[in-house]
């Protein structure tokens, strides 16, 4: 089993008078990682399972007086798909109150369903993490460098859920069923999804476009629908962990674009899954944008498992001049340029320099990646 970042983070915050939240799409690893705490506590912990109709019957709308049964005197109390629970968020706000000692673990799939029903209750009571796919780090520490470089067009190819990248079996049914089971089937339960299809041509379109600009009035003309639908459909995705924005970079320039965006897929097997395209990676011809993908969803990993405050955009002027994607924090601003070829040819926009000489910028290729993933 590769061991997770965010098991040691969680662990320094047990204890300390807080629930802690664990969010993520399905299949990320959430449940494994709490029955990991649950094993680190054999005989002080109890897990509930709120898939099961019972778990979900003693959590919801209950008393200070039946959770005190319900948990005795266990230290830890692990909770799994907490959305699945009525008034859940009321729950968990009597445990962290009024069982001081305890440890409260919520994890949840749906983290729109979840934090509709936590937010109000737990104000200023819980710490929240997300788990994202396996990251290149975890498998770094967990296969060495060595292992890990061998296995880097498979990443690519069919991404990194941790049950495609340790099954036995066929990768491509596997990814195609958790794509089936999260993009379509837990998006699917929103009232105010309308038109399944439109999202399912919607998910296409955007992952044909993956690390091109995203218009939403040429999205909305190509689907026929409203921009406002186009926006709350993407918000919608983002907000289930599928896709995330790069937004434009503008300080200086008059010719800097300031409101178009890219669009990422969180998982780059995901993203294949939904055009259907697994060829070898020395075969395809989206080679640049599945490349980029993968280096900025990982750096996003990376930066949020070590609770960092920069921030990420990509720059782009009016006649095309562009750099991939630039990150920003208190203390500095970097440039990076994303080639897989280390032969390809390598320049700056020297508009960009005039207007950014404070930023250096790096290119990233299949043989220097690893510093920039580390």
């Amino acid at each position: 089993m590769i061991k997770r970042i965010l098991e040691e983070e969680i662990l320094k915050f047990f204890f300390k008078g807080k629930g802690i939240l664990i969010t993520g799409a399905r299949q990320t690893g959430k449940t494994t990682l709490l029955r990991q705490f649950e094993n680190r506590y054999t005989g002080e912990s109890i897990f509930f399972n709120c898939d099961e109709s019972d778990i979900r019957h003693y959590l919801s709308e209950t008393t200070t007086t039946n959770l005190a049964k319900l948990i005795t005197n266990k230290k830890l109390i692990l909770i799994d798909e907490a959305q699945r629970v009525k008034n859940i968020g009321l729950t968990i706000k009597l445990l962290v109150d009024n069982f001081p000692g305890r440890q409260v673990v919520v994890s949840g799939s749906s983290a729109i369903l979840l934090r509709d029903e936590i937010n109000e209750p737990l104000t200023g009571r819980i710490f929240e993490y997300k788990l994202y796919p396996l990251s290149w780090k975890e498998f770094l520490m967990d296969a060495g460098p060595v292992d890990s470089a061998r296995l880097l067009e498979d990443f690519l190819i069919y991404g990194m859920y941790p049950e495609v990248q340790t099954t036995t079996l066929d990768k491509k049914k596997i990814l195609k069923n958790i794509a089936n089971s999260y993009l379509y089937k837990d998006v699917f339960t929103f009232k105010n999804i309308k038109n399944p299809e439109i999202l399912e041509k919607l998910l296409l379109l955007l992952a044909y476009q993956v690390g091109s600009q995203v218009s939403y009035n040429e999205l909305s003309k190509s689907l026929s629908i409203d921009n406002e639908t186009v926006k709350r459909y993407i918000d919608l995705l983002e907000k289930m962990m599928i896709i995330f924005p790069l937004t434009p970079f503008s300080r200086n320039l008059r010719s800097e674009l300031t409101k178009m965006r890219k669009i990422y897929f969180y998982d780059t097997g995901i993203r294949n899954s939904i055009i259907l395209d697994f060829r070898p990676f020395e075969f395809r011809n989206d080679k640049g944008a599945v490349w980029e993908n993968f280096l900025i969803s990982e750096r996003k990993k990376l930066l949020h498992y070590r609770d960092s405050d920069s921030r990420q955009f990509f720059w782009r002027t009016q006649n095309q001049l562009e750099v991939d994607y630039i990150e920003i924090t208190s203390e500095k601003m970097e440039g990076f340029e994303f080639k897989w070829n280390p032969d390809a040819k390598k320049k700056v926009p020297s508009a960009f320099f005039n207007a950014y000489s404070e930023c250096p910028v790096s290119f990233i290729d299949k043989s220097n990646y690893q510093s920039f993933l580390e």
